[in-house]
């Protein structure tokens, strides 16, 4: 019998929330209520409500957008009042959690093909029983932002940045450079006599925490490109490897490049600067790794000139970045569930993708869609090839998803913590065994 951790968890909770979980519940069978978290998104969403209520005389798509935190919370207190919207952006992060709890409606009469879509999108989002419970609505790799002005006061190039390598031995060309770029309170580089580590001014990577399960914008770049996997499996895995001395070595690495300096250390991520893109703006940081639903976050800072370049070449010989995709799913308490197909068919369609695309916020799911996101990007001014070169060139590129496996709130749960440690105390990573040995007699039971 399986647990349901978070929701035991957050009953108490959620059931008070229950009066402010969003909107009208779909109580009108011309009502499709939609959530999602992303306000940079609702105008082009907005835009494909239109054509869709054109094309479906009858139905009015009604939103609501809350912020990351309140949106989990709130949609978990949804599932237990049953107030949950009728469709809701989904995170293949959250989703092994939600098709154990059995709250989503299967997809399968769609007509939802994998070649649809950018490759591996699709097929994520295909549980254990065989049924799909979210169609692709987009995608996203991670790269490296960089200070321009920054780096060519380092006398760093954007072809020195797109030409980096690193190993958990050295570091590589990529600590030597992200040392370079640190400067101290009196002026001096992480790589020069007297350096003062203790007394920064500008760190050469920012920091986004400690990882959690995943690292995304973290250390999985590095994980990744180590040839690091984080289960058994593609999808559904059965044993986590965060006991794995591979994995292990590469978190000592990257976590002692703070106790050098170089990386921005656990106080700053606990400071009011606690996002890279804010460490960045305010001046801190040289360089962040971050995703591409950032981009335009990094384009509307005043002042800063910011380039983006490929994630540096690791002991595989390839580079790698997690490509994540985010899906919509249908509630199975749906008030309104033949038009939340309807709906989410839309979403998923090339009609719908293409107007996203041509907002040039995030990249969609579809081939077409993503052509329609670069063009747009490229009018802006921004090169985004950093965050498409991924996809387009698997030889050089490995990519790969978010752990896709049973448990996942526990194992975040577990994890957390344990990764704080990491970063936040000094612990070892060879301390992730114990860890590790409790989240795989979690998956075994």
């Amino acid at each position: 019998m399986r647990f349901r951790t978070l929701i035991a968890l957050t009953g108490a909770m959620a059931l008070s929330l229950t009066g402010c979980a969003g909107g009208d519940t779909g109580a009108s069978s011309r009502t499709v209520t939609y959530w999602l978290w992303d306000a940079n998104q609702m105008p082009a969403y907005e835009a494909c409500a239109k054509d869709f209520e054109k094309r479906n005389p009858g139905l009015d798509v009604q939103f609501t957008q809350l912020g990351w935190g309140d949106y989990w919370t709130k949609l978990t207190a949804s599932f237990i009042s049953d107030t949950q919207p009728d469709v809701f952006t989904n995170h293949v992060q959250k989703f092994g959690q939600f098709a154990d709890l059995e709250v989503l409606e299967p997809l399968d009469g769609l007509g939802i093909q994998d070649s649809d879509y950018q490759p591996g999108l699709a097929a994520n989002w295909v549980a254990q029983d065989g049924h799909r419970y979210g169609a692709p609505k987009d995608w996203d790799t991670v790269s490296l932002f960089y200070n321009k002005k920054m780096a060519a006061d380092a006398g760093v190039s954007a072809d020195d940045l797109n030409d980096l390598n690193w190993n958990p031995e050295d570091g590589g060309s990529f600590e030597k450079t992200i040392a370079h770029l640190t400067v101290d309170r009196n002026g001096r580089r992480g790589d020069e006599p007297g350096f003062d580590k203790h007394h920064v001014k500008v760190y050469g990577l920012a920091t986004n925490g400690a990882g959690d399960a995943d690292g995304q914008t973290q250390w999985s770049p590095f994980t990744g490109s180590a040839g690091w996997s984080y289960t058994d499996k593609k999808r559904w895995g059965d044993t986590y490897r965060y006991g794995d001395k591979k994995f292990q070595t590469v978190i000592d690495w990257y976590f002692g490049l703070a106790k050098k300096g170089y990386l921005a250390p656990f106080t700053d991520w606990n400071s009011g600067l606690n996002q890279p893109n804010a460490q960045f703006a305010a001046g801190r940081a040289a360089t962040a790794f971050d995703g591409a639903w950032m981009i335009s976050t990094y384009s509307g800072f005043k002042g800063i000139d910011f380039g983006t370049a490929l994630n540096p070449v690791g002991p595989t010989g390839k580079r790698a970045t997690m490509m994540n995709g985010l899906a919509d799913s249908v509630t199975k308490g749906a008030h309104n569930k033949a038009g939340a197909k309807k709906w989410v068919a839309y979403l998923a369609s090339d009609a719908c993708q293409k107007t996203v695309g041509r907002y040039g916020i995030v990249f969609p799911a579809t081939p077409s869609g993503t052509e329609a996101a670069t063009a747009a990007y490229k009018k802006k001014g921004i090169d985004v090839s950093a965050f498409t070169t991924p996809v387009d060139d698997r030889k050089t590129y490995r990519t790969f998803s978010f752990p896709i496996t049973n448990y996942a709130a526990d194992v975040y749960a577990l994890m957390h913590p344990a990764m704080q440690d990491v970063y936040g105390n000094g612990a070892p990573a060879s301390r992730l065994d114990e860890t590790n040995d409790q989240i795989n007699l979690l998956l075994g039971q």
